[in-house]
């Protein structure tokens, strides 16, 4: 085998070599991906490097406070204490996966799939979807509107933590939600950031996200399906919440099998098949699988997130909630300084200082509570309701 001078060819300059590297890798791309010359960004200020625009924004998300609290954020299953069940960080690394080997097949940009898919989920708050029904009553009760988690990715990702990540990949986080049953998702374009903030605020405002401006989001809205629905239902038999006494609807595992792996496989493959990449520009299944995941995805919703076993403490968590807001709103209008929301959060040096200058009392309270994990959420609750008891004596 003939050994490559790859030397030889870094003489040419890292830059001028790296630039080549990269046009070379996505001229094999289709020509309907979004390609590292169309990266825009809100502040001009970076210095190229080695990595695609794309690949620099997946390491910058995984580096922020954000991405670290994945950890310990329930995906569905709150309350359950069993290491096997699926958290917030194995479903986004499900969705990353996924979402790259749909990506590969249809020859669109990898590396701007794995961004969106690292940071689409980096909104969700204490306990789940439950935890965002509570919170947005909240915020439209303090006069800042809904909550809405996709939204909040936006919001740690470029105001709170202010990363100057791309268009394309905040573009795809805010995009990745809605579970509307869409046949077909072809990219909506986005041509300015003017254009983008004014598609936030809709969102924020309650009107769908819509489709991504990339195809690659549009795969990772699909991704994000795939990975979720058989993977929910295995985790609901690995805690006993289902068991075989309660069989899958029939009509949808004759299409797409019964296990998380043939539903994965099964769903993978339709949509390549159905899909285009090349001329038209669209991502999609089949109709027969489409209605086949409608109908999962509805006994999920009766049997399994709405089961009585997993619903009967939400009213403790509602009010766990109103008790955090109310407590933290009051310290910051009170000027308090030794409170968590102050020592945790505004000044411990890693917020942007714009994004606390416009910022509300009440916003900052969203935000607070929207990134604490499960764990850190609880804690907080006991040390505000819980009076302390001294060792023996005060100091």
């Amino acid at each position: 085998m003939k050994k490559r001078n790859i030397s030889g060819f870094f003489d040419k300059g890292l830059d001028s070599a790296i630039r080549i590297m990269t046009d070379k890798r996505e001229s094999l791309l289709s020509p309907l991906a979004t390609t590292s010359a169309d990266a825009t960004r809100r502040h001009n200020l970076i210095a190229e490097d080695i990595r695609t625009p794309y690949s620099r924004d997946a390491d910058r998300i995984i580096h922020t406070r954000a991405y670290t609290r994945y950890i310990d954020k329930t995906q569905v299953f709150y309350l359950v204490e069993n290491d096997h069940i699926t958290h917030r960080v194995i479903h986004v690394q499900l969705v990353s996966k996924i979402a790259r080997t749909i990506g590969r097949c249809l020859r669109l940009n990898e590396d701007l799939i794995e961004a969106i898919a690292l940071g689409h989920d980096i909104g969700h708050i204490p306990y789940g979807h439950f935890g965002a029904t509570c919170l947005s009553a909240l915020c439209e009760k303090y006069g800042i509107g809904r909550f809405f988690h996709n939204v909040q990715s936006v919001q740690f990702l470029d105001r709170i933590e202010d990363q100057n990540l791309t268009m394309q990949v905040l573009d795809g986080i805010l995009c990745h939600n809605g579970e509307a049953d869409d046949l077909r998702i072809t990219p909506s374009p986005c041509e300015s950031w003017t254009a983008f903030d004014k598609k936030v605020q809709e969102n924020a405002n309650g009107r769908q996200s819509g489709a991504s401006m990339t195809l690659e989001g549009c795969v990772v809205k699909f991704a994000d399906t795939i990975a979720y629905i058989g993977r929910d239902i295995q985790d609901a038999k690995e805690i006993g919440l289902i068991d075989d006494t309660l069989p899958l609807p029939e009509e949808c595992t004759a299409v797409l099998g019964s296990s998380n792996r043939e539903i994965i496989n099964t769903l993978i493959y339709d949509l390549l098949k159905n899909s285009d990449s090349e001329q038209e520009g669209y991502i999609t299944y089949s109709r027969k699988v489409e209605k086949a995941l409608i109908g999962l995805r509805e006994f999920s919703r009766t049997n399994i997130y709405n089961n009585e076993k997993l619903t009967k403490e939400r009213s403790k968590i509602e009010r766990m909630y109103a008790t955090l807001f109310e407590i933290y709103l009051q310290d910051l209008e009170l000027g308090r300084r030794d409170t968590r929301i102050v020592t945790d959060y505004i000044e411990n040096g890693w917020i942007s200082p714009r994004y606390l200058e416009t910022s509300t009392d009440a916003e900052l309270v969203r935000d607070f509570i929207a990134g604490m994990t499960d764990r850190y959420f609880a804690k907080r609750f006991e040390e505000c309701v819980i009076p302390k008891r001294m060792d023996e004596k005060f100091s």
